[in-house]
């Protein structure tokens, strides 16, 4: 399908700006906060929330914020609170480098009409407290374990990293779930000023956008849910989905390697290439300086995987493979496993992706799944490492799986890819199907978020965000 659909949408009742509430907390106070690389117009603030709500003496947390200010104020068309994804991400570093679009020609006009706001959730980077843990990955234990002394040295290795965040990180850890960022949010928006507010998610930022949706449905003035993720489904149900669909955007990088003079393995059996690497990582002869030893099989994955959800990265993921059996440096660097991020990745995974797995036999039950449906990209997908780094797991879950109904809200844009490795369209179907006034676009372009991979999906998100103008129904961003 091609998208002269969006040109039939039909038009909405221009949105109004946000307005000031009477009450409230002292407004923010925002002082210019910018750094060598950064929007020179960038701005930084905090807010002071309540670690647990229903104990306040836990003391409290410091939610650190930024902001790029409307360049149009005459016009300006109220705050637009964004995140990009995670858990982990930092919402203050993705605004004031003007990552996730905001250095875009299709995004000009959302900074002319818009105050950008970042934030980092609870327990990230520069909010305080942040989650701090040792190493909960150790390239020893087995992810796939085919016993029961593999499944117990997993569980006792998962747990003992557990326990050391919790007394690294204090009473944080086990209230860094999306529902208390959820109500973050709305001290946000309380601490703007504002009645309503614009939420702009990507990948995780889609669970939390929905679940404010779902609770605060007269506080939305719009909302882009980008590469959307599905709380209803079961975390068993969502491993096997986000499985295949890996699996198939590595036969996608596969195809353009056949046809792009870019691609560095061009000539080659891509697959089996990459089959060979994962053999070779198995058996530990895949060097990395970067590391100071072989890389492991699992870390290769990762690396490659980070490098596959942004089609506009293959050229480099390609040389990045091709070069790997004399230095893989390029690969373990990106990997999940070494990044800065990955304890908070898993301390709040660990809350709203749980492990489903009760023993030996039934773990290695879905890694038989797993691997039936991605015969070539088995060993890393995001849902099998938060949950098999969830087994063990000290914190009990507060937001496990679990579907809501969203009503009552302003035009939701939902968009979801057809060949994306994080987030399968399945699931952008599935959210969508739950909101009352929800529209789905899908790109047909590979990658993981229409903002990384489509300029027409990036079009349509600033159309509908400034005129309130949603694609027409069925609409799709051709590749």
């Amino acid at each position: 399908m091609k998208l002269e659909a969006l040109a039939a949408a039909a038009l909405l009742v221009p949105l109004a700006a946000g307005t000031a509430v009477a009450a409230g907390p002292a407004p923010l106070t925002w002082t210019p906060c910018a750094a060598p690389g950064t929007d020179p117009t960038v701005e930084c603030a905090s807010v002071e929330v309540p670690i647990d709500r229903a104990n306040p003496a836990l003391g409290t947390a410091k939610i650190a914020l930024n902001r790029l200010p409307a360049k149009d104020k005459a016009h300006r068309a109220g705050s637009l609170l964004t995140n990009p994804g995670g858990p982990g991400g930092s919402g203050t570093a993705s605004i004031a480098y003007q990552d996730i679009g905001f250095g875009t020609p299709e995004f000009a006009e959302i900074r002319r009409r818009y105050d950008v706001i970042g934030f980092d959730p609870r327990g990230i980077w520069k909010s305080t407290p942040r989650i701090r843990c040792g190493t909960p990955y150790d390239p020893a234990v087995n992810r796939f374990p085919v016993d029961r002394a593999g499944f117990d040295r997993l569980a006792a290795f998962t747990k003992a990293a557990g326990e050391e965040c919790l007394a690294k990180t204090g009473p944080l850890l086990a209230n860094a779930d999306t529902a208390n960022v959820v109500e973050d949010v709305d001290a946000i928006r309380a601490a703007l000023g504002e009645d309503t507010v614009s939420w702009f998610g990507l990948s995780y930022g889609t669970e939390i956008g929905a679940m404010y949706a779902a609770k605060y449905p007269q506080r939305v003035r719009a909302m882009v849910l980008d590469g959307a993720m599905d709380h209803a489904r079961s975390s068993r149900r969502a491993i096997v989905d986000e499985a295949a669909a890996v699996e198939d955007a590595w036969h996608q990088f596969a195809t353009w390697c056949d046809s792009s003079p870019e691609c560095a393995l061009r000539g080659q059996n891509v697959l089996a290439y990459y089959d060979g690497l994962m053999a070779d990582g198995e058996r530990g002869k895949v060097p990395s300086k970067h590391l100071g030893r072989p890389a492991t099989a699992d870390e290769l994955a990762s690396g490659a995987y980070n490098g596959l959800v942004v089609s506009s990265a293959w050229p480099v993921l390609s040389k990045a493979l091709a070069d790997a059996r004399a230095d893989a440096s390029r690969l373990t660097t990106a990997s999940q496993f070494t990044r800065e991020d990955y304890p908070a990745y898993i301390g709040v995974g660990c809350h709203d992706i749980p492990s489903p797995f009760a023993g030996p036999r039934d773990l290695k039950a879905a890694a038989d799944q797993v691997k039936r449906v991605a015969p070539h990209s088995w060993r890393y997908s995001e849902f099998w490492t938060i949950t098999t780094a969830c087994t063990g797991w000290p914190v009990p879950p507060k937001n496990p799986p679990h579907p809501e109904h969203i009503s009552g809200t302003a035009p939701i844009l939902v968009v979801g890819g057809q060949h994306d490795p994080a987030t399968p369209l399945v699931w952008a179907k599935g959210l969508t199907s739950r909101i009352d006034n929800g529209t789905l676009l899908t790109y047909a372009s590979p990658g993981h978020s229409g903002t990384y991979n489509s300029s027409c999906a990036r079009a349509a998100i600033a159309k509908y965000l400034v005129s309130g103008v949603t694609p027409a129904k069925g609409a799709i961003c051709p590749p």
